[in-house]
């Protein structure tokens, strides 16, 4: 007896074969951003670093042998003339908005993967203008004309695939996305630990992945791993069609006063976008994919699509939001060079009065356990809704919050971001950093240091040598003129060269921790041959 096959309408859509996509990316796009905004000339040797690390780099960068994932020192060190700019999210979201509205005015359905990567459905295009690589062609023709911006275009089954094929600018035949991700390294997976673990395990390459049973890898290293699984063999976890919610989940706000300073609609995004995350969490959702609807005093309308690989939290939705409300509002006042001043397109003419947050994308979340005396993490929210409140009032720099980073000295090893930003610590693995002062750290670091005068016990001013010996014991300091205070204990040299290699920015100093009489403790420091106090122990 036979058996009718299963119904292809009732497929999963984890069955079904993946929607064409076609991506376009532009290669080293934080450089390119840079050059827009800042004025940094991406002709010359430029490096885009994040926690202290490359990662991205100019064409003459790479000439000089810098690569991404180099360390700064080591970077430097092969190249000398080398120009480090500091990595901007809002910065290159900021610039990629007019190639966006660029590309729509070619096609429709611009999904933002990343700053320098947005995706589209590649049917639409290669119907109109006759075949898939006639399409990119004209794409990229046309932003080489109107942004003066080089990118490539990959297309193949499924975004991730397509992806990968842009950055070889390659057209991957219907059907072919497995074999052509076989041969691709595991690194661009994007999961440094998995594929750490998958190299120890014998495997190199996509294929290898690939070939592994779906359920023993799903059994042995968990979802995520199972969902890259399916990345490597061809089959994209997201369908490219959108998916329309509930139109209940989509949050709206109506402003009496138009909005047209980027920080008061910064304000504004942060509460918005906490807004929707509360709304979908309270119907056990979580949201992929957002969409952004902004009308003017004017009457335009204006609207973008942010996609992200994982779960969008309140924070993520605020940063997108954040970052797209800056590339409309400062879209206008961008003049690109070699265009003759024209304007961006579709930058907005007045202020913002309506913003609306349309989650494109949803899936379900497991539902959190309520906390014993009420909601799980209910007294977070009040604080964050009585800081927030703060901001509203004072500015968003008038409520900053601590954030780990990296550095040899007291002052450099904290720096202060507005708080509901990003807080990236600039070493995330937690090594220590080299050359830093040992344990305790001091309670007190002045944001200028003061002067001071150490003596020896004949009352000589005490010197260090370039060989870091000292004139003799330390005996007594005077501090920012004051009376001289007896030193009953110190510990050090503890020296500093900083880039050596550069001789306009050189920095050299000694550092020592010194008991006083009066029982407190300083740190002090041989600076260009004067004494100064660098911070204050408890």
């Amino acid at each position: 007896m036979n058996h009718p096959g299963p119904n292809p309408a009732q497929r999963s859509h984890r069955d079904r074969p993946a929607t064409r996509a076609m991506v376009l990316w532009c290669p080293d796009w934080p450089v390119v951003a840079a050059e827009i905004v800042d004025g940094t000339p991406a002709t010359d040797p430029v490096a885009v670093l994040h926690a202290n690390r490359v990662i991205a780099c100019s064409a003459a960068a790479r000439a000089e042998g810098v690569h991404p994932g180099l360390r700064r020192r080591e970077a430097q060190s092969r190249c000398a003339r080398l120009i480090v700019v500091d990595h901007g999210p809002a910065r290159d979201a900021r610039a990629f908005e007019p190639v966006v509205a660029a590309i729509e005015q070619m096609v429709a359905g611009v999904e933002v993967l990343r700053p320098g990567a947005c995706a589209v459905a590649a049917r639409g295009p290669a119907r109109y203008f006759g075949g898939e690589d006639r399409a990119a062609e004209q794409i990229v023709e046309h932003l080489a004309q109107s942004c003066e911006v080089e990118c490539q275009i990959g297309v193949a089954d499924g975004t991730f695939a397509a992806g990968l094929a842009a950055r070889a600018g390659r057209i991957v035949a219907p059907g072919g996305s497995a074999e052509f991700l076989a041969e691709l390294p595991l690194r661009v997976l994007g999961r440094p630990e998995l594929t750490d673990l998958l190299r120890r395990l014998g495997l190199r390459t996509l294929g290898d992945f690939a070939a592994l049973p779906a359920r023993d890898v799903l059994a042995r290293f968990g979802p995520d791993a199972a969902l890259a699984h399916r990345l490597a063999g061809g089959r994209d976890e997201q369908p490219f069609t959108p998916r329309h919610p509930p139109p209940e989940l989509a949050v709206t706000a109506d402003y009496d006063d138009p909005l047209d300073r980027v920080d008061v609609a910064a304000f504004a995004a942060r509460s918005l976008a906490e807004q929707l995350h509360d709304r979908l969490g309270g119907h056990g959702l979580a949201c992929t994919r957002i969409g952004i609807e902004a009308v003017t005093a004017h009457g335009q309308e204006l609207h973008r699509v942010w996609r992200h690989d994982g779960v969008l939290t309140a924070a993520a939705i605020a940063d997108r939001l954040r970052w797209q409300l800056d590339g409309w509002l400062t879209g206008g006042a961008d003049r690109r060079p070699g265009t003759g001043g024209r304007p961006v397109p579709a930058a907005p003419t007045a202020g913002i009065i309506r913003l609306r947050l349309i989650p494109d994308g949803v899936l379900a979340r497991a539902a959190l356990q309520p906390g014993l005396w009420g909601e799980t993490g209910e007294e977070g929210a009040r604080a964050r809704r009585a800081l927030s409140r703060v901001q509203g009032l004072l500015g968003p720099e008038s409520v900053v919050t601590a954030v780990a980073g990296g550095g040899r000295s007291p002052i450099d090893r904290f720096r202060l971001v507005p708080w509901g930003d990003e807080r990236v610590p600039a070493r995330p693995d937690g090594r220590p950093w080299p050359g830093r002062l040992p344990a305790p750290a001091p309670a007190i670091v002045l944001p200028v240091p003061l002067p001071a005068e150490v003596y020896d016990a004949a009352g000589e001013p005490v010197t260090v040598s370039a060989r870091l010996v000292l004139s003799a014991g330390p005996a007594r300091v005077t501090v920012d003129a004051a009376a001289p205070v007896d030193i009953t204990g110190w510990a050090g040299p503890w020296p500093i060269d900083e880039r050596w290699w550069s001789p306009a920015e050189a920095h050299r100093r000694a550092r020592f921790q010194v008991a006083l009489a009066d029982g407190t403790a300083l740190l002090i420091a041989r600076d260009a041959g004067r004494w100064v106090v660098e911070a204050i122990y408890d």
